[in-house]
């Protein structure tokens, strides 16, 4: 793995007393320097929109609903939007919430045909589709006075985010806004102190774990609560065994890979897990990461800029980013999945909200948001240095190995099928159940699959 600033050997950083001697006189024109370094990367950033063949100004006046969960992509787009409105004269109402508030609300405000909101960060893709709440976005594409397409830039996409949206028609309705993949964080620390190195296979991955785990850390953290937001890494589990969740519109996590997967997870977590792992959500896996009480953990690659933070994290020097682990033999297939935007069929706004995903989601805009942090789609924010410096060298690489090494056709079998919500519950209540020591793998894996296919059945 490339060194970087989470590295053990990494420089010692220079003091400010330091720096400012260093200065000298030309300390004093700093203020001006920057101020002047400011302009000339905010009137940079406005040539860049101007160049675009579109008029930004022809829905000038109209307001838009904007909503999502509280998210890197809404903490980093937030502060742009009256930079999109002096753009386009479109005024934006943004309303983010909680991420389980706001995934349990919306649907219901859909299914009663609300106009609002205009433009809204989305998941479920076959429920959205299914319920005919998502407006169909290629005829917006085809339209030459709401998009410059060469501007636009598709090819700087990343593979997975070109594909991520399409349906199985060709139709597209919506907008990757953000990137992730399941990736291991190590404490490097913890590692050392038994002389263990980062472990690459699912039999070193529980080795490890076992020898790491001491009365005040556990060996390995990963969500194990009984509910569909909890599935990311034991779906990483299953693909990389070789198995499926949804194949041939059946669940499929009853065949011998999957099952062999789950008892995987399962050892891990009961082994060399946490106390109450069987309650952990995502947050409580980056927070055990945070405080050093936890060895290693699994979880979204988004998770580096809060580990890279030293006002939230107490492990910024000996953290260390890998790639998600493999069974021998087999190449690694970690869950991946990209937030998306979307525009409501019932939407009063569509062209300006069509205009607004144009914005958010341009080369431009996604360089600003992957300098806050945020894991953009975009290839050329990801190699930029604002980008690697903000959410750290090491952790980007792994980032897009994981990304790389994922299997778009096989997560999107799942996140677009119109009974996602209710296949990845019942399968999490079984994963639950082999960690927790209630059930074996064979056992709550089958019975989870025969609920899952009932429900699809209907």
């Amino acid at each position: 793995m490339a060194s970087d600033k989470n590295s053990l050997s990494s420089r010692a950083p220079t003091s400010r007393r330091s720096f400012v001697k260093g200065l000298g006189a030309a300390g004093a024109v700093l203020p001006a320097l920057s101020i002047l370094t400011c302009t000339s990367s905010a009137e940079d950033t406005a040539a860049a929109y101007a160049s675009a063949a579109i008029d930004w100004k022809q829905f000038a006046g109209q307001t838009i609903n904007l909503a999502g969960a509280i998210h890197p992509w809404s903490n980093a787009i937030t502060p742009l939007l009256p930079e999109f409105t002096r753009l386009t004269g479109i005024n934006v109402v943004p309303d983010f919430q909680l991420e389980t508030t706001y995934l349990s609300a919306t649907p219901i405000r859909l299914a009663r045909g609300s106009s609002t909101p205009d433009v809204f960060m989305w998941t479920t893709y076959g429920q959205g589709i299914s319920g005919g709440w998502l407006e169909p976005l290629n005829a917006y594409y085809s339209n030459k006075s709401l998009i410059d397409l060469g501007w636009y830039d598709e090819s700087d996409l990343l593979k997975t985010a070109r594909a991520f949206p399409l349906w199985s028609d060709g139709e597209r309705y919506a907008c990757p806004i953000t990137s992730e993949a399941m990736t291991l964080f190590v404490n490097r620390d913890a590692l050392a102190a038994k002389d263990l190195p980062v472990p690459q296979t699912f039999d070193e991955l529980l080795a490890t774990a076992k020898a790491v785990k001491t009365n005040e850390m556990s060996g390995i953290a990963m969500r194990a609560e009984a509910g569909g937001n909890s599935t990311p890494p034991a779906m990483g589990f299953v693909f990389s065994y070789g198995g499926d969740m949804v194949k041939d519109n059946k669940a499929a996590f009853a065949s011998p890979e999957a099952i062999a997967a789950v008892e995987m997870y399962g050892q891990l977590l009961s082994q060399a897990g946490p106390v109450g792992v069987g309650s952990y959500e995502w947050y409580n896996v980056l927070d055990d990461f945070l405080q050093a009480r936890t060895a290693m953990a699994i979880d979204s690659s988004n998770f580096a800029t809060d580990i890279s933070n030293p006002a939230k994290s107490h492990v910024v020097k000996q953290a260390g980013f890998a790639a998600f682990p493999h069974l021998a033999g087999r190449a690694p297939v970690p869950f991946m999945s990209h937030w998306q935007a979307c525009i409501n069929s019932k939407s009063r706004n569509k062209q300006a909200a069509f205009l607004f995903l144009q914005w958010a989601t341009s080369k431009p805009t996604s360089l600003q948001t992957a300098a806050a942090g945020l894991a953009t789609t975009r290839l050329s924010a990801w190699s930029s240095e604002a980008f690697k410096n903000a959410f750290g060298r090491q952790a980007a690489e792994a980032a897009l190995t994981n990304l790389q090494n994922a299997d778009v056709d096989r997560a999107k079998a799942i996140l677009f099928h119109p009974q996602s919500r209710s296949i990845l519950d019942v399968f999490m209540i079984g994963v639950n159940e082999v960690v927790s020591g209630e059930k074996s793998a064979k056992h709550a894996m089958t019975a989870a699959a025969e609920k899952a296919n009932a429900a699809i059945r209907g």
